[in-house]
């Protein structure tokens, strides 16, 4: 038996098509949603998901700056630009994307983006209301997970779902959202022993660490439903995730691509994001509007 592919085609498409739509009208009103990407990395698999990222801006009508600050930026020198950009009143979503250089940590400068357009969910602030419950963007990596499985109508609540890493870009918001759909969650890091009887033992696993191949068919029960986070760069140019699909691809009852699964989702979301940001700062602009003439 070979595991259905949940692929994020499909998904990624009617997402994009609508935002896209959304898009168009904000432009027509006077409000081109604008997304601003810093860059303070020389990462291979970075580089491919901001080139992804501003491909698929492009077509949805939304405009997208890449600032690209070098691998060697200071770590003041992000944090003035994240506050600068947040200050900008036409940039309308700000993304600091990773990994940073030595001495700048991520929970310390995306605290520096302001929170109506933290539309990657990176600041503490965020973080903080997704675990609260309160409304917030969430990472769009971890949202991906919850709505590939959505689309492709994978039962959640009451299911046993194992989450392999412990980030605030992924695996911790992907914990969260899946408590909030009433799953049993699991979070299991670099220090979990024996882990593949953690995640043996589950009906969902999400592979969200960043280690090619790290989980293959002992660490999954036959019929479970994996979710492929990962996306390591190889030698030949290509992206593998956290999944040793040959592997795993004969035990899991369904099984996320890489590429083609989580990733096309998230670049999705985040254009989503972007351009709720701006329809938000549209609503406020026209009631100022209101409030001003009156």
């Amino acid at each position: 038996m070979s595991a259905a592919v949940l692929s994020g085609k499909e998904l990624s498409e009617a997402i994009r098509a609508e935002t896209a739509s959304e898009a168009a009208e904000l432009a027509a009103a006077g409000i081109p949603p604008r997304l601003a990407v810093v860059i303070a990395t020389a990462d291979e698999s970075s580089a491919w998901y901001v080139r992804s990222i501003a491909r698929a801006a492009e077509k949805a009508g939304i405009v997208c700056d890449l600032v690209d600050l070098g691998p060697d930026a200071a770590a003041g020198t992000i944090r003035e630009t994240l506050a600068e950009l947040s200050g900008d009143p036409v940039v309308h979503g700000v993304i600091l994307q990773t990994p940073l250089p030595g001495g700048a940590a991520l929970e310390d400068l995306a605290s520096a983006i302001a929170f109506e357009k933290d539309v990657d969910g990176a600041s503490p602030l965020s973080l903080g209301r997704l675990a609260a419950g309160l409304p917030a963007f969430a990472p769009a990596t971890a949202e991906a997970v919850v709505a590939l499985l959505d689309h492709h109508a994978i039962e959640l609540s009451g299911r046993h779902a194992a989450v392999v890493g412990r980030s605030t870009v992924v695996g911790k918001p992907a914990a969260h959202l899946l408590l909030d759909r009433n799953a049993t969650v699991t979070v299991c890091h670099s220090r979990t022993a024996d882990l593949a009887a953690v995640t043996s033992a589950a009906d969902i696993v999400v592979a969200a660490v960043g280690r090619a191949g790290l989980i293959t068919a002992e660490h999954v029960r036959p019929g479970a439903v994996v979710v492929d986070v990962g996306t390591n760069p190889t030698a030949e140019g290509g992206l593998v995730g956290d999944v040793d699909a040959g592997s795993v691809r004969g035990r899991a009852g369904a099984l996320t691509p890489v590429p083609g699964g989580v990733g096309p989702v998230t670049t999705a979301l985040l254009l989503r994001h972007t351009v709720r940001a701006a329809a938000r700062t549209g609503g406020a602009a026209a009631r100022v509007g209101r409030e001003g003439s009156g």
